[in-house]
This record gives structure tokens, C-alpha cells and sequence, in this order.
């Protein structure tokens, strides 16, 4: 009996006709499993995975195998997007195996759930001998693999800190970079650029959000003339190359290619969360120093252009914004993106001759099989950039009577915050009311359906987070440490676009609850699992920044930022202790630790107190100039803030403040004047 028929969650369902007695992860399947003592399956992937597609395909609808799976083995399916804290556990059991990690993930468990054995994709033959194979071992060298179990099961619930020597648990304290430490991260970080093509030097090359804003903040105090131009060939190439889905709008996952060419099909919601975020903060550097406005308006046309996808294909009814679509249609990877040169010269006629000579479409193909991706290896002239976008449309339109992608529907509450950061920064650089509302709108939206209110252990207001919703239901599965953090930090960025103190007292809320259920008094970091969540055979910490930033450090920041504009020492001391402790780390290793640099830049970052009856206006006045890490809070006639306390006087003048650590200057109403105190902190 396949019991994924009765799952949610769209990649399980992918898989509820296999003829693989597939269970979800879950209490009845590990009893099976002692019960029965079998060995356990899991198979790990997510709904856009197209290896993780292949491999269903070969192996699990094949009807030989999935009767020597289902006769040896206790299977269970797992969706990584749904269940984050198992797919963390056994991807760091893959690589403590020595294997390289991706998905689909398969490890073989010993029934009490320990890894022995696993990999990634197996072809059919190779899937049968490791079935037969693993199973012979558990009957003639059962204790062999026991062993090997509980040395993995060890080495998973060994502490970050006591695999690298460079976390320094003694550190409480930090200063924000200086100079020297600033121009030492950028050497280690330029020794791996990609000088012709942007980026690192590497294939796939992926989008690394976090490293390229750490580096557009850092130039406010550091420049570095080779930075920012490698910062410009980087975002130009990712916006112009086939990442970018120059028709419909949005990031896809990945190039498979050094070039930024030949995209992973697949868009996910976090990673255009985060590159609006930062094209939009790129557009606002360059903007401010007056540079590269060909470049400035490639930006803008990306950051638009993805919002408008996600709000023509990714929204929900309800206001929130769905996890992906599928690289995959009609089985075959890219096939809704991909053109034939016929195509295109039927649906532009006589305007085809110019948008294949500009984006090199040919009859051979510029991918495989004749194919065509659309791509571009540099910006065209503005007239012709002019005419392409007319083209963009008529494509789009003609593109959309192709059979779809399939869409995962789940609602991840991580992936909307990080959608909503996007949101708040693309509206405050380009001073759009259309983007604040939709900003205001999610963030309503995020708080409505996956929080609940309950009252802690000294009868206080406890708010807590659900993970995922699907289907319209949320689900029982407990808010994981990147939900909170990324949620906090967004609600925070939303006070200091709008001053509404409503967003500032959420994530006071929400912090409360993560200092009560997450943190690791051992280590002064965040687990990434509630106390009150399952028991997994390992708690685990995200420490290293990825694609995706690693929680602690987005909780990092986001409880420093909370900590300096509701005036809460302990909050701010919480980050800043965090920082201290991963410090070393971070010189050393930045492209993994880049979202923790960030946080050492603004350290010690004035704050703007604006009260009035235009302090929105005038704060917005102030942002268009500055460049360095500023925090602002302002009210036109009351408010609970301490930064606010006996500011906000009668009549009709606004008041500007530039404080540093809530000692503040005499005000003044001149933004010039505002300007120029900040500018000499």
C-alpha cells in the first residue's frame, strides 16, 4: 500500500501511483521498522528536482524493483522542502559517508533510523545491486554495519565547534570590521572571480546572493575599484544570460555552465527572493555613485520583471507565493523555455532577423538538439533593447499556449519571507507605493497563516510559527529556526520602510520565542529545531551560508537590527556575540560565511531618528543619499519606541536625530544637515 496518496505535500504525490509501498516520514514507518526489524529507505528529493524526476521514472515505476524494495526494505519518501531537519541530518550523513551530496538522496538506515550507507542518483542496474547488495549485508554482517550506524549517528551529533578549530565559543564581544580585515576578505573572496565570465570560477555556477550583497555593502566604507567592477560584470551576466528568463520573468536555479548560458530549468521562490532583493540594492549603490546606468536599468527591468511572474504565476489567492516550478515538461528538462529558430521566425516575421542576430539563435540550436536558449553575452544598445522587449512580449504570449511546467503549490513561510525582504527593498529604492502595498499585504499574509498565538511558561504572549502550508491547511510541522529568522528579519526591514510599530512588535514576539526554544546554551548559537519538535537522531545547527544564508547567521543580524530599534541591549548583544564567535571563521572562509561579514559591517551603524509630521518623506529623502549601513525609526505623532521618547514635538517641523549607540546629536530639519553628521559618524 502506497500511502502517499494521503500526503499534501506535491512531490510526495508525485510518487503516490509507484508501485514502491512508499511511506511519509513519520512514527508508523520507524515502528515498521524496529518492529519488523527491516533496514529503511529514504529517499529524499523535492518536486522540481529532474534527476530526482529521472530516477522515478527508471527505478521507482519499475515494478521488479519496487517489489525488491518493498519485500527488504521499509521505504520512505521525503520532500526536503516539506521536512528541512531530515534532509540535513542525512545529507550530512552522505558527506560524512565521503559521498558528494545532492538529490535525489537515497540513504539506507539501520532500523533504529542510523545512516550506514547512501548516494544520490543510481541508474536502474546500479539501484537493484545496491537493493540486493545492502540487504545481504544486513543478513551476513549485521553487526559490521551497526557499527559503521553508530559511528555516523557520532559523528552527526559532533558540534560545529568541535570539528573547526576556528569558532572562538569564548568570544562575547566584536567590533565591526576594520579596514585591513575588509581588504583581507576581499582578497580571499577575488583569488576565486571568475575575471571573464562573473562570479567564481567554477561550473555549475550558482547565484550567491549573500557573497555579492556583503561586497555592495562593503564598498560604502571599503571600495575597491576591481570589486565593484567584478560586482557589475556579475550581476550583468546573471541578468543577461540564460539564468534570467528574459520572456516571462524571474531566476532559474542555476547555470549548468560557466557562461551563465544554459540554465537548471527550475525557479524557486527563494532564490528570486533574495536576487530581487540584491539587484535591487545593486541598483541603489550604482544609483548613488552615479554610475553605469545602462546597468541600472537592466536591474530595474529584472527586479520588475520577476515581480510581475511571481504575481501572474506564483501567487495564491490568498496573498502568498507558492515554492517552484518544475524544470521539467512534458518529460523533458527545459522544453517550455527552449526555442526552434522556425518558431521564432514565424511568430516575428520580419523582426526575427534582428532578435536572432542579438540573441544568436540559429538553425543548428546555440543549446542541443536544435534547441535555442534565449541569452544574452552583453547588453544590446538601448534602441534595440527597446525592440527586444516587444519581442519578450510576443514570445511570452505564444509561450504560454505550451504545456506548463508543474508548479509546487506549498506555501514554505521562509521562502515568503525571504520574498518579502525582496519586496521592502525593490519598494524603498524605487519609492513605489504599489510595492509597499504588496509588501504590507505578504507580510499580513505570512503572519495570518503561519503563526499562532499561545501563552509560555510565565504566562506571557508566546508567538510561534507553522513551517509549511499545502492545500489550504497548515501543517503540524513546527517552525524551523530559518523561518523565524527570516521572518524577523524582514518584519524589521518593514518598520524602517513604512514606521509602523505593529511589524516591530511581531518580531519582538517571534524573538522572544526563539531565545525560549532554540537556543544552544553550550555553544551561544541557534539549533535549527524548536525543543518542542521531534527528536531526530541528531539537532542540528546551520552555521555556513549557501545559496540560501545559514539561519544563525540570518538570525544574527536580524536580532542585532531588532536589538538597536527597540533600544533591547540583549538582543543586540545576542548578535553581536554570535558575530564574535564565528569572527575568525568568517575571515578565513568567506564564501561560506559571507551573510555573517555583512553583520560585521554595520556594528556600531548610526541610527536616524526622524519625528514629525513628514518623517516618512524626510526619511525617504535621507535614504536616496545614503550609502553606509544607517537604521531608522520615526513616528509623526506617538510612539512606544525608546529612540522616539520626548522627540516628537507639537507644530508642523520634523525633527531629524543622528544618534550612535542612542546618544544622539542636537536635531536639526535640514536633511543637509542630517546628511553631514551622518556622513562624519
Amino acid at each position: 500500500m502506497n500511502r502517499l496518496q494521503y500526503e499534501k505535500s506535491p512531490y510526495l504525490k508525485q510518487h503516490q501511483d509507484n508501485p514502491v509501498d512508499w511511506y511519509p516520514w513519520g512514527e508508523e514507518a520507524l515502528n515498521k521498522a524496529k518492529s519488523e526489524d527491516k533496514l529503511i529507505l529514504v529517499s529524499i528529493g523535492y518536486s522540481s528536482c529532474h534527476w530526482c524526476h529521472v530516477m522515478a521514472h527508471e527505478c521507482f515505476e519499475n515494478p521488479q524493483l519496487a517489489a525488491i524494495m518493498n519485500e527488504h526494505f521499509v521505504n520512505i519518501k521525503v520532500d526536503r522542502e516539506e521536512r528541512p531537519d531530515v534532509d540535513a541530518i542525512y545529507m550530512d550523513a552522505l558527506h560524512a559517508m565521503g559521498v558528494r551530496g545532492g538529490w535525489p538522496l537515497n540513504v539506507f538506515l539501520m532500523p533504529d533510523a542510523k545512516p550506514f550507507y547512501g548516494g544520490t542518483y543510481f541508474p536502474p542496474q546500479n539501484w537493484q545491486n545496491i537493493l540486493l547488495g545492502t540487504q545481504n549485508a544486513f543478513k551476513t554482517d549485521r553487526e559490521k554495519l551497526q557499527v559503521s550506524a553508530e559511528s555516523f549517528a557520532r559523528s552527526l551529533n559532533t558540534k560545529e565547534s568541535e570539528k573547526v578549530s576556528l569558532f572562538d565559543l569564548g568570544a562575547v564581544q566584536s567590533e565591526k570590521w576594520n579596514a585591513e580585515e575588509v581588504e583581507y576578505i576581499y582578497e580571499r573572496l577575488s583569488s576565486q572571480f571568475d575575471p571573464e565570465r562573473g562570479g567564481f570560477m567554477r561550473a555549475p555556477k550558482f547565484p550567491m546572493p549573500s557573497v555579492w550583497k556583503f561586497l555592495l555593502e562593503a564598498q560604502a566604507k571599503h571600495p575597491d575599484f576591481g570589486i565593484r567592477e567584478h560586482l557589475k560584470l556579475t550581476l550583468d551576466r546573471i541578468a543577461l544570460g540564460g539564468i534570467y528568463d528574459h520572456l516571462g520573468g524571474g531566476w532559474t536555479r542555476y547555470s549548468t555552465d560557466a557562461e551563465w548560458k544554459v540554465p537548471h530549468f527550475e525557479k524557486m521562490l527563494y532564490d528570486n527572493g533574495q536576487l530581487i532583493e540584491l539587484y535591487s540594492q545593486a541598483y541603489d549603490y550604482f544609483n548613488k555613485q552615479n554610475l553605469h546606468p545602462e546597468s541600472r536599468e537592466l536591474y530595474k527591468w529584472a527586479v520588475y520583471k520577476a515581480i510581475e511572474w511571481l504575481k501572474r504565476e506564483m501567487q495564491s489567492e490568498e496573498g502568498g507565493f507558492y515554492s517552484a516550478l518544475d524544470a521539467d515538461s512534458e518529460g523533458e528538462e527545459g522544453k517550455y523555455y527552449v526555442w526552434f529558430k522556425e518558431e521564432i521566425d514565424s511568430i516575428l516575421k520580419e523582426e526575427s532577423e534582428t532578435f536572432n542576430s542579438i540573441y544568436k539563435i540559429t538553425l543548428q540550436g546555440n543549446w542541443e538538439h536544435g534547441n535555442n536558449v534565449i541569452h544574452l553575452d552583453e547588453l544590446p544598445v538601448s534602441k534595440e533593447w527597446i525592440i527586444l522587449k516587444q519581442n519578450h512580449d510576443k514570445l511570452l504570449k505564444a509561450r504560454e499556449n505550451r504545456i506548463r511546467p508543474g508548479l509546487d503549490d506549498k506555501l514554505i513561510c521562509s521562502w515568503n519571507a525571504l520574498l518579502l525582504s525582496g519586496l521592502i527593498k525593490a519598494a524603498q529604492v524605487f519609492e513605489d507605493e504599489n510595492l509597499i502595498d504588496l509588501s504590507r499585504n505578504l507580510a499580513e499574509f505570512i503572519l495570518r497563516e503561519f503563526s499562532l498565538t499561545s501563552q509560555n511558561d510565565e504566562g506571557k504572549v508566546a508567538l510561534s510559527l507553522n513551517h509549511v502550508k499545502s492545500e489550504g491547511h497548515s501543517s503540524e510541522i513546527f517552525g524551523f529556526l530559518d523561518d523565524y529568522s527570516t521572518l524577523i528579519k524582514a518584519l524589521t526591514e518593514l518598520y524602517q520602510l513604512t514606521f509602523e510599530e505593529y511589524w516591530l512588535e511581531k518580531a519582538v514576539l517571534l524573538a522572544d520565542y526563539v531565545l525560549h526554544n532554540f537556543f544552544d546554551t553550550e555553544e551561544g548559537l541557534f539549533f535549527f529545531t524548536d525543543s518542542q519538535s521531534e527528536k531526530l537522531i541528531a539537532r542540528k545547527k546551520e552555521v555556513y551560508d549557501n545559496v540560501i544564508p545559514a539561519s544563525n547567521s540570518i538570525l544574527a543580524n536580524a536580532l542585532y537590527d531588532l536589538g538597536v530599534l527597540t533600544s533591547d541591549d540583549n538582543l543586540m548583544e545576542m548578535g553581536i556575540s554570535m558575530f564574535a564567535k564565528t569572527k575568525k571563521i568568517t575571515s578565513e572562509e568567506p564564501g561560506y560565511m559571507s551573510n555573517w561579514a555583512t553583520l560585521g559591517l554595520k556594528l556600531s551603524a548610526p541610527e536616524v531618528v526622524i519625528a514629525g509630521p513628514e518623517a516618512f518623506m524626510v526619511k525617504r529623502e535621507i535614504s536616496k543619499q545614503v550609502v553606509s549601513p544607517v537604521y531608522y525609526a520615526g513616528a509623526t505623532e506617538s510612539s512606544k519606541l525608546a529612540l522616539l521618547q520626548g522627540r516628537i514635538k507639537t507644530g508642523n517641523e520634523t525633527y531629524i536625530y543622528v544618534c550612535k549607540n542612542r546618544t544622539c546629536q542636537l536635531p536639526v530639519t535640514d536633511v543637509k544637515e542630517a546628511l553631514k553628521a551622518i556622513n562624519e559618524l
